[in-house]
Parts: structure tokens; C-alpha cells; sequence
């Protein structure tokens, strides 16, 4: 496992990871009408499984002796429920890309699947919600 590339692709996945925690909390909280309140709960449970996602990939730096970053990728309040959907999905997208690429420096010892295995089961729950949000913006 090439341990610098891997912790260095782990903090770029890391500081998408906080973002994604932050705005599902900001569209749970913010979304108004009737019809997006079942939606603004799951939001909030998606928001506390990213913050586990976050602390797992923290541990994961943490153990390969980095310093896990304190950055947060930017952030952005969409006071329309569609449109908050949409840059959900959006934000998502990049997300689910940076933790993808993240798989490639882990390399094929015992150490390195674990990591590669943690970053995909990230990756399905991630989807899953993604999944979700593409539902909930159709007609």
C-alpha cells in the first residue's frame, strides 16, 4: 500500500464526507411544506450516518498515522426543497467519486482490503441515499 497517496486520498474523500454530513443537516432542517417533511427525517438520519462514515474514515487515517484533515469542502443553504435535492444529489456525486478513486492506492494486503472493503460498504450506503433523493425528485 503506498500509505502517503492513500492518506492523502482519504482526507480529499474526508473533507466531502463533513460536507455531506452539514448539508444533510442544513436541508433537514430547513425544508418547509408538508409534503417534504418525511423527506426532512430521513435527511437527518442520513446526516448522522455521515457523520459514522466521517469517524471511520478518521480512524482509518489516524491508524495509518496521518493527521485526518479539518477542512470542509463548501458548503451551500438552498432554501428551496427541489433545488436543495438537486445540489444534494450533485454534491453527492462528487462525494461517491472522491471515495471511489480513494480505492486505488490501497493495494492487496490484509491492512489495505479492510480499507478498501470499509470505503465500499461507505459507498453503498451513500448510493442508497442518493437513491432516495433521485426518487424523491421525480414527478
Amino acid at each position: 500500500m503506498d500509505v502517503e497517496a492513500q492518506i492523502e486520498a482519504l482526507n480529499t474523500a474526508l473533507r466531502l464526507q463533513y460536507r455531506s454530513a452539514l448539508q444533510y443537516t442544513l436541508a433537514a432542517g430547513s425544508m418547509s411544506g408538508f409534503e417534504y417533511q418525511s423527506l426532512a427525517g430521513s435527511l437527518g438520519a442520513f446526516a448522522a450516518a455521515e457523520i459514522d462514515g466521517a469517524r471511520r474514515l478518521v480512524e482509518k487515517i489516524a491508524a495509518l498515522g496521518g493527521a485526518p484533515t479539518d477542512e470542509v469542502a463548501p458548503l451551500r443553504f438552498v432554501k428551496d426543497p427541489r433545488e436543495a435535492v438537486a445540489w444534494l444529489i450533485e454534491s453527492e456525486a462528487e462525494t461517491l467519486q472522491e471515495l471511489q478513486d480513494a480505492i486505488e492506492p490501497t493495494g492487496r494486503e490484509a491492512a489495505s482490503e479492510a480499507i478498501e472493503h470499509r470505503l465500499e460498504h461507505i459507498i453503498m450506503r451513500k448510493q442508497e441515499q442518493v437513491d432516495v433523493l433521485l426518487r424523491a425528485s421525480r414527478a
